[in-house]
C-alpha cells in the first residue's frame, strides 16, 4: 500500500471512516503518522470544546468568588478547591463510575458513559476550575484607579463590568490562561486511560501511539511522532492566543506588552 492510499484508508480512522483493520505488521512511517495524526481529530475535539466552555463558566465562577454574597462565593470557592485540589485521572475514574451509576437509572444519562461526552465533561469541569483562579487572581489585580474612575462616571453593575473589569481582567490574565489551554490540550491524552469507550471502539493519538509501540517492541518511533503533532498543536495555539493577546494589549506601547512564554505545569 502507497502512503497515498495508506492516507486515503487511514486518515479518518478514528471517526468510523475507512478501513477497519489495523496494519498488522511491515509498519510504515506513513501509517504512523497517518494513524496517530489521524487520533489526534480526538485530542482536538476535546480540547477545542472543553477550552470554549470553560472559558465561559469561569468568567461565572471568577465572577462568583469575587461576591459579596457568601451564597454565591462559597459554593464557587469549593468547587475550584475540589477540582484543583484532586487529579485529573482521579476525576476521570469517579466521573465514570457515577455515570455508569446513572445509566443505570435512566437511559438519558447513556452518552455520559462515552468518552465524547463524559470525558468531555470532566474536562470542561477541571479547566473551569483551574482558568476561574486565575481569572480571579486578575480580577483581584484590577488597578485601585480604574475602579475609581469607573465610579466616577457612574458605571455601575454589568456595564462596569463589561467596559472596565473584563477587558482589564482579560488583559491581565491571558497569558496564564494561555498556558492552562496548553496543558489542557495536551491533558486530553489522559482520556485514553480513563476508562471511557470511544466512540465506536476508535482511538485517540495516544491509543495509536501505543498500538505501534506494543506490535514494534519500539516506542522510540511512534511517542516521538506523537509528541511532535503535540508541538504542532502548541505552536498553534500559542499563535492563535498571541493574536488574541495583541488584542487586548492594542492600546498599550509596544515595548510594555508582555510577550506569552510557554510554562507548562509539572503536576496537575
Amino acid at each position: 500500500m502507497s502512503c497515498i492510499e495508506t492516507i486515503q484508508a487511514y486518515a479518518f480512522r478514528s471517526l468510523g471512516y475507512g478501513e477497519r483493520l489495523l496494519p498488522r505488521s511491515d509498519f510504515t512511517l506513513c501509517e504512523h503518522f497517518t494513524l496517530i495524526g489521524s487520533g489526534m481529530i480526538w485530542n482536538v475535539y476535546f480540547g477545542v470544546l472543553a477550552v470554549i466552555s470553560g472559558f465561559v463558566f469561569a468568567n461565572l465562577l471568577a465572577v462568583a468568588k469575587n461576591s459579596q454574597s457568601r451564597w454565591a462565593r462559597k459554593p464557587a470557592e469549593w468547587f475550584i478547591f475540589l477540582f484543583r485540589g484532586s487529579p485529573l485521572f482521579i476525576q476521570f475514574f469517579f466521573a465514570y463510575f457515577l455515570f455508569l451509576s446513572l445509566k443505570s437509572v435512566s437511559p438519558i444519562f447513556n452518552p455520559l458513559s462515552s468518552a465524547a461526552i463524559g470525558a468531555l465533561f470532566v474536562l470542561f469541569l477541571n479547566t473551569s476550575a483551574y482558568s476561574a483562579e486565575i481569572f480571579y487572581g486578575a480580577l483581584r489585580s484590577i488597578p485601585k484607579g480604574d475602579m475609581e474612575a469607573a465610579d466616577a462616571y457612574g458605571f455601575t453593575g454589568w456595564y462596569r463590568y463589561r467596559r472596565i473589569m473584563f477587558p482589564t481582567m482579560m488583559r491581565l490574565a491571558w497569558p496564564a490562561y494561555t498556558n492552562e489551554a496548553i496543558f489542557l490540550f495536551h491533558a486530553t491524552t489522559l482520556v485514553y486511560f480513563s476508562g471511557f469507550p470511544a466512540w465506536r471502539q476508535q482511538g485517540d493519538a495516544l491509543y495509536y501511539a501505543g498500538y505501534f509501540a506494543d506490535k514494534t517492541y519500539n516506542p522510540f518511533v511512534p511517542y516521538p511522532i506523537l509528541a511532535f503533532y503535540f508541538i504542532l498543536l502548541t505552536l498553534l495555539i500559542i499563535w492563535i492566543f498571541g493574536l488574541v493577546n495583541k488584542r487586548l494589549n492594542r492600546h498599550l506601547p509596544q515595548n510594555t506588552v508582555k510577550k506569552l512564554r510557554v510554562r507548562p505545569n509539572l503536576l496537575r
